[in-house]
């Protein structure tokens, strides 16, 4: 074990003496231009969404590895919230980071911000797009569906979830659109589910300056029980942007043109990982990255790769959305139907970090369900679970027969 950190010393040591000073710290990339102040609002509320989203599964899933995209959720359910209404919608503006925001505004910020990350950097790979599928026999509002493609860019499509196809025709979008990483979202359709509306995900950036292969060493990874691994650790060494305080070290790793970087957090030794994640919230943030400055020296990074899943319902939940799950869910804007509410938000997400750079995708889901009667448009009964039946005789109201039905079958 500690032969291992030596030799790992000596190289890094040995590497940051003997090679060419570059300048790994970011700087604007070309094709960067100033923040509108729609698209920085969006930016402060995704991220305050994005650490408050982060802390809650960290809190609710106790895998080793976690890694999400807050902006991914963030599109869904940000297009799902224009089928919102009344305390729906302000509930879930709320937990969106947006408050009292107007819709409009607030599409018109994502709209912004789409158009933003796509151009920001021509060295980066960054590609976002978003979908809705929804049940050919559903009426929905044709203006929800008009604002989602106007300001989501929303590719809108009807199929019939009865054909067993439809799940496969689904997926098959997810696959292209994280080129390849997330081969599936879905692994069937409920038959009360009604509608789906999707984000995707796809990242590939090659550092600014890569590692060289030929440094890469076997080495040991301590474990939060004690315990030891041994991982493929990267080496480099340069001027880069770099914070420290008695709790941790972090350090900036910039992509191609630097629009895009990765900033990592190293808590000191005896210090806990949830601990660091605990104090992270919007002005710690900002003050944080307010402190990073440019200096010299060496990283030591272990090359990974991970595929990460969640169902975020609870999280949400906690988070204030709990209504837009409940049978009081408004999403009325959606559908004049009413009876809609969110069946479930699951997450997926996919990382490689190697040599070379990084490469990541993330898909969102956001289920809508039928559970009621609602507005004049009638009703959709749909009995796809244990039921009771019941036999009577309607004037004396006599019950001749009751059943519970829970694996109805059929026989000539």
């Amino acid at each position: 074990m500690k032969r291992h950190f030596f030799l790992l010393a000596m190289a890094l040591t040995a590497f940051l003496f003997s090679s060419c000073s570059r300048d790994y710290s970011p700087v604007a990339s070309r094709g960067s231009r100033p923040l509108t102040s729609l698209e920085k609002k969006l930016v402060q509320s995704s991220n305050d969404f994005g650490f408050n989203l982060f802390k809650e599964v960290v809190r609710e899933d106790t895998s080793q590895n976690i890694f999400i995209s807050p902006l991914s959720v963030s599109m869904a359910l940000g297009m799902t919230v224009n089928g919102a209404n009344g305390e729906t919608e302000r509930a879930m503006k709320a937990t969106l980071g947006f408050g009292e925001m107007d819709l409009k505004s607030m599409d018109e910020s994502y709209r912004s911000l789409i158009a933003y990350l796509l151009q920001a950097d021509t060295k980066v790979i960054f590609g976002l797009a978003n979908s809705i599928w929804y049940r050919n026999t559903f009426h929905f509002e044709p203006s929800f569906f008009d604002i989602t493609q106007k300001y989501f860019g929303a590719e809108v499509r009807s199929l019939n979830f009865n054909d067993p196809e439809s799940v496969g025709i689904i997926n098959n979008w997810v696959d292209q659109n994280t080129n390849g990483k997330i081969k599936k979202i879905l692994d069937g359709i409920d038959p009360a589910e009604v509608m789906f509306l999707i984000n995707a995900i796809y990242f590939k950036g090659t550092w600014t300056y890569q590692f060289k292969k030929e440094a890469t060493q076997d080495a040991n990874f301590f474990l939060p029980d004690g315990s030891t691994t041994t991982v493929k650790m990267m080496n480099q060494s340069g001027n880069y942007d770099y914070f420290e305080t008695d709790q941790f070290q972090a350090i900036d790793l910039p992509y191609g043109d630097r629009a895009f970087g990765m900033t990592i957090f190293l808590p000191k030794h005896g210090l806990s990982l949830d601990s660091l994640i605990s104090e992270m919230n919007p002005q710690t943030w900002v003050s944080w990255m307010a402190q990073f400055e440019k200096k010299k020296g060496g990283i030591l990074l272990p090359k990974f790769t991970l595929k990460y899943k969640i169902k975020l319902n609870n999280v949400l939940k906690t988070l204030g959305m709990g209504i837009a799950f409940s049978d009081k869910a408004d999403f009325t804007r959606m559908s004049k139907n009413g009876g809609l509410t969110i069946s479930y938000v699951k997450h997926k997400t996919f990382a490689k970090v190697d040599e070379e750079g990084t490469e990541a995708a993330a898909v969102t889901v956001v289920a809508i369900r039928y559970t009621s009667v609602g507005g004049d448009e009638g009703f959709q009964m749909i009995v796809n679970r244990p039921f009771l039946c019941v036999i009577r005789e309607h004037n004396s109201n006599a019950l001749i027969f009751m059943g519970k039905i829970t694996h109805p079958e059929w026989e000539e």
